[in-house]
């Protein structure tokens, strides 16, 4: 598969940003109790069900991965960033961390437990998120769970030129409807089970959503 253009873009500006990124994002444990809980109820869903491993996508230096682990799941961690992947690598040694993109992923067929996207779907261009929940769909085991967390709008384009300390950056970010984001996880055959919108809080300027889905078990009916 090639790989669409806009990857490029986002690899060599998280590579760019990296150092600063690592030290200016929240820990699980600096983030509001809204998104803490829903971190923690998917770590209870996929322990719960034990159909295989977590994938952490778009994990960045690892946080979020370390806070699942210490949750009780077994996850790993896939970013497009090798810079991101050497700080997390660094960071947690006893976890595993490759690059990869998760619009090919290189998983097999049913193999995950769960997925979780947090706050890295929202450079993939709108036309493409199709491939990414597809993806998504056919890597997990029936019955899996997957949660996708983020930023959402009335389909707004951002085009940044410089973040994280100034540094400059050439990805864009989409914020898509919340409704939109479900129609699509619902069009790959995922089955959306629960929706959080939080309105923005002092000082901040969007809407986060996070959704849980599942991929449904196969049918017993002859």
């Amino acid at each position: 598969m090639t790989e669409p253009p806009y990857l490029a873009a986002v690899r060599e500006s998280y590579d760019t940003v990296a150092a600063d990124y690592a030290e200016r994002v929240k820990t699980p444990a600096e983030l509001d109790p809204l998104s803490r809980a829903m971190l923690t109820a998917f770590a209870e869903i996929v322990r719960a069900d034990d159909r295989g491993p977590v994938a952490d996508l778009g994990c960045g230096p690892g946080k979020v991965t370390a806070h699942l682990a210490d949750l009780g799941v077994p996850v790993f961690g896939i970013d497009l960033s090798p810079k991101m992947i050497d700080m997390a690598r660094r960071a947690h040694p006893g976890l595993h961390f490759s690059v990869g993109s998760m619009t090919a992923l290189a998983i097999r067929d049913d193999e995950l437990g769960g997925i979780l996207a947090y706050y890295s779907t929202h450079h993939t261009p709108p036309e493409l998120l199709p491939v990414v929940f597809a993806e998504f769909h056919r890597t997990l085991a029936p019955g899996g769970s997957v949660m996708v967390a983020g930023h959402v709008g009335d389909g707004v384009r951002l085009r940044p030129t410089r973040a994280y300390g100034g540094h400059p950056v050439s990805y864009e970010s989409h914020l898509q409807p919340p409704d939109r984001i479900v129609a699509l996880l619902e069009q790959a055959g995922l089955v959306v089970t629960s929706r959080l919108l939080q309105e923005p809080d002092e000082g901040a300027t969007t809407t986060i959503a996070t959704l849980l889905a599942h991929k449904p078990e196969p049918s017993s009916s002859p």
